[in-house]
């Protein structure tokens, strides 16, 4: 999902052609339905704590997806329904997000992963599942699957994000990039303590920018419903937690030890994740995405790259029927084996 309610300052192995196959798929939607508005199901998780998933459709296997940073449930608005017409599919909002409790700080991937294997047990999902990570997802699936292999059927990937970039870009780059990092924790820390005092329902023009307007697929139900839970502290609390520990999930390389034996693993790669990036600027980002991509692949015996055009690093958003197709390619390559 695009970067929102978080303000101006947060912004920051072989390849082939995704073509995208036909499918007994309904259209996405051109606007998030308004069931996202209110709550689906509040599933208890213990200690006082409820997470809020959203499943639909019928099939042998369960397909679980797994949203990027600073985004919950809604980001999958156009890929679930058109998966639920070839499966039993599941989106979640994480701790802190969308109509999920928060959770404990700090936010990072063992909170994550706890949490999600905590949920997976609450709402007796069946498992193995097929599990499909965007952006930030994409590392919390991976850990999940590292963790617990047993539960975990196949992996597909929506665009990681480049990691070690310290070994790509040139030190000046890393040196204004951790400014602009503690620039942005300013900026939230703002926010936070606007919501805590209560004063984002009518800002200042100070806290003004702590609200983004509507992203023009929100149905006006839907906006309204995402503005009042951003006035939360709560809110404000996990975002700045979760972007403070992207710092160091990023900084560091794939696990060299990272491995997933045979299991079926599908990346997806955006054409334009860094295209509004100065064309220099742009060639070195791709290549450490290029490294951090090639070598998930690499961690699975099945591991496989697939180029998706004509869209931005939300393919979920841009292309979702070509998320569809290769969570259904994966699916067609469990189902026989499962008997």
């Amino acid at each position: 999902m695009k970067p929102r309610h978080i303000g101006p300052l947060v912004v920051a192995c072989t390849g082939l052609l995704l073509a995208t196959t036909a499918t007994a798929s309904p259209a996405a939607p051109a606007k998030t339905p308004d069931g996202y508005a209110r709550p689906a199901q509040r599933i208890d998780i213990g200690h006082g704590r409820s997470l809020d998933l959203r499943c639909s459709g019928h099939g042998p296997v369960t397909v679980l997806l797994e949203s990027g940073s600073h985004a919950d449930s809604e980001s999958w608005f156009r890929v679930q329904p058109r998966l639920a017409a070839q499966a039993r599919v599941c989106s979640y909002d994480r701790a802190g997000y969308g109509f999920s409790d928060a959770g404990p700080l700090p936010r990072g991937l063992d909170a994550d992963v706890a949490d999600m294997h905590a949920l997976v047990g609450a709402a007796h999902l069946h498992t193995p599942l097929v599990l499909v990570g965007h952006s930030l997802g994409s590392n919390i699936v991976r850990r999940y699957a590292s963790e617990h292999p047993g539960e975990v059927a196949a992996l597909v990937l929506v665009d990681p994000p480049a990691q070690d970039l310290g070994r790509f870009m040139s030190a000046q780059w890393m040196k204004d990039d951790a400014t602009l990092d503690k620039q942005r924790d300013a900026f939230i820390a703002g926010c936070e303590q606007g919501a805590e005092r209560g004063e984002l329902a009518r800002p200042s023009p100070a806290l003004a920018q702590c609200i983004d307007q509507p992203e023009p697929w929100e149905s006006k139900t839907v906006a309204a419903a995402n503005h009042a839970r951003v006035l939360r502290p709560e809110f404000w609390h996990t975002l700045r937690s979760e972007l403070a520990q992207n710092v160091s999930v990023f900084a560091q390389p794939v696990p060299a030890d990272e491995s997933h034996g045979d299991m079926p693993l599908v990346v997806l790669q955006a054409a334009g994740t860094y295209a509004d990036a100065p064309a220099g600027m742009r060639k070195q980002l791709e290549a450490a995405r290029d490294a951090t991509q090639q070598r998930i692949v690499a961690s699975s015996t099945r591991g496989e790259l697939r180029k998706v055009a004509d869209t931005s690093h939300d393919i979920e958003l841009d292309q979702p029927q070509a998320v569809v197709d290769a969570v259904v390619r994966v699916l067609r390559e469990l189902v026989p084996a499962r008997g």
